[in-house]
């Protein structure tokens, strides 16, 4: 009886149970080999990030080194040519102000030619003596001195 009851649970309960650990192992295994799969692939997808990231920073860097250069380029240009237009206002306002420098001594020149003739007319108009001829002359200056 005994041999009996275990050839029917060898045939009946022992085969399907066997079947089924061994269905439940490769299903283990296979679950276990997709999961390494997927690490690896996680694995090789972060170094592609950390690369793609290095290249970016390295980008980052040109760039911001070529602003800099490009900022100083500008800033020295701007500077050169700040200096050159004080330079040419400057040499305008010189040029002008001997313009009317000469202007004036020009007119000054005018005017003392004028009162010397009119001084040298009444001089000669009045027979004065010294001491009206001093004051005479004084008024004259004086009165110049006031066009001025």
């Amino acid at each position: 009886m005994f041999l009996i009851l275990l050839l029917l649970l060898r045939k009946f309960a022992w085969g399907p149970m066997m079947n089924m650990m061994k269905e439940r192992e490769e299903h283990v295994a296979s679950e276990i080999e997709t999961a390494e799969n997927s690490r690896k692939e996680a694995e090789k997808y972060l170094e592609e990030q950390k690369k793609e990231v290095e290249k970016a920073r390295q980008e980052a860097q040109s760039i911001i080194e070529t602003a800099k250069k490009t900022s100083e380029v500008q800033g020295e240009e701007i500077i050169a040519q700040s200096r050159r237009e004080a330079e040419r206002v400057k040499e305008s306002a010189l040029a002008e102000i001997s313009r009317e420098k000469e202007q004036a001594v020009a007119e000054l020149r005018e005017q003392v030619g004028s009162l010397s003739v009119m001084i040298a007319t009444k001089i000669i108009e009045k027979e004065l003596d010294e001491k009206q001829q001093e004051q005479l002359i004084e008024e004259y200056v004086k009165e110049a001195g006031e066009r001025l």
